[in-house]
């Protein structure tokens, strides 16, 4: 499963590649709650069919009506520059079209985009590049040019630029089953996923459709796919001479989340395995994070992958994680016994 602008910017080019007419849409602002954040996209054809989301709601249903029967109060163009259209400035209007209360967006359209254009970006972002698309608000005209770090939405009274990257991928270390029920997590979060296990016994039983199977050792699998900030590695075999040399491998590079799973003893024989023997400091493994997942007292193998991946995605959303939800600071705890624990609370507020 594919990340979903690159899927709405597919639909966008076959339905211009084969003659017919589209609208793209983008969420350019927000005030507010909002079902949708600033720079999503959606694409809609000229019989109605829609790919991607702007509102998840009533909102496609009237853009739908408006594009699609001309008899409408107020029906949109085929053709001609950018139109803006804004939702939710009344209550009667956000509750009509299922906005929170408060909540107001405007959305830009753009009318027939070139189609030529858009395989042009797709092409880019399948190289795994990251691209800037400006959209001229005069005549709707597009220009691309790679970027080097990701970026927000910009728009002003001349025109609109939104980033696009490649979608986020995972490469998991084994091929065990907490990593089948990981894999298909993160295929429905829309990442890629890659699993890395060269051990037959485990590959060859391995059973999630989507998911790319490599035999190769895993650090030369890490090296060879090059981890950007768009990519995440978790080591899941709890075997050392598979997980730690495929996190030394992930910890050179920009790779926005490198885990591995084991107990809060084996995490540490780990740290200190990867100092004393494979010249790490610690600040080298800064970015290394162990035991993996948050806190929600998992003991199945599915359990801990809903943990895991949570875990991920607060990390590639830019979201911090509270304290009491980190695994090896709750399990701390759960180790002092009552009074010790009465003689915690009672040395903190002394020292307050």
């Amino acid at each position: 499963m594919e990340n979903l602008d690159v899927t709405v910017l597919r639909a966008v080019h076959d339905w211009r590649e084969k003659g017919q007419s589209a609208v793209l849409a983008t969420v350019v602002h927000t005030w507010g709650s909002s079902p949708r954040p600033v720079g999503c996209i959606m694409a809609m054809r000229q019989d109605g069919a829609v790919v991607g989301s702007v509102s998840g709601g009533c909102i496609e249903y009237d853009l739908i009506d408006r594009y699609t029967k001309p008899g409408t109060a107020d029906p949109l163009p085929h053709a001609g520059p950018p139109q803006f259209v804004k939702y939710g400035i009344s209550a009667d209007e956000a509750h009509r079209f299922g906005l929170p209360c408060g909540g107001t967006l405007e959305v830009m359209l753009e009318f027939d985009p070139d189609g030529a254009k858009v395989g042009e970006l797709l092409q880019s972002l399948d190289a795994g590049r990251l691209m800037h698309r400006r959209v001229s608000l005069a005549d709707g005209s597009v220009t691309l040019e790679p970027s080097e770090h990701p970026a927000d939405l910009i728009v002003n009274d001349h025109e609109l630029v939104n980033t696009f990257g490649p979608g986020y991928r995972m490469i998991i270390i084994g091929a065990g089953q907490m990593s089948e029920y990981l894999a298909t997590m993160a295929l429905f979060c829309g990442f890629s996923v890659t699993v890395c296990d060269p051990r037959e016994e485990f590959a060859g039983s391995w059973s999630v459709p989507g998911a790319r199977l490599v035999k190769t050792m895993p650090d030369d699998t890490v090296a060879e796919m090059k981890p950007d900030g768009r990519t995440c590695v978790i080591a899941l075999t709890h075997d050392p001479k598979l997980d730690d040399l495929a996190l030394l491998q992930a910890l050179e590079t920009p790779a926005f989340y490198i885990g591995a799973i084991g107990s809060r003893r084996n995490s540490a024989l780990r740290h200190q395995r990867m100092i004393e023997h494979l010249d790490q400091t610690e600040e080298s493994m800064q970015n290394l994070r162990g035991p993996v997942g948050i806190y929600i007292g998992s003991k199945t193998p599915p359990e801990i992958a809903v943990s895991v991946m949570a875990e991920i995605l607060a990390v590639k959303n830019g979201v911090p994680l509270p304290r009491d939800l980190d695994v090896a600071h709750v399990k701390d705890l759960q180790d002092i016994t009552p009074n010790d624990a009465a003689n915690v609370c009672f040395v903190v507020h002394e020292n307050a």
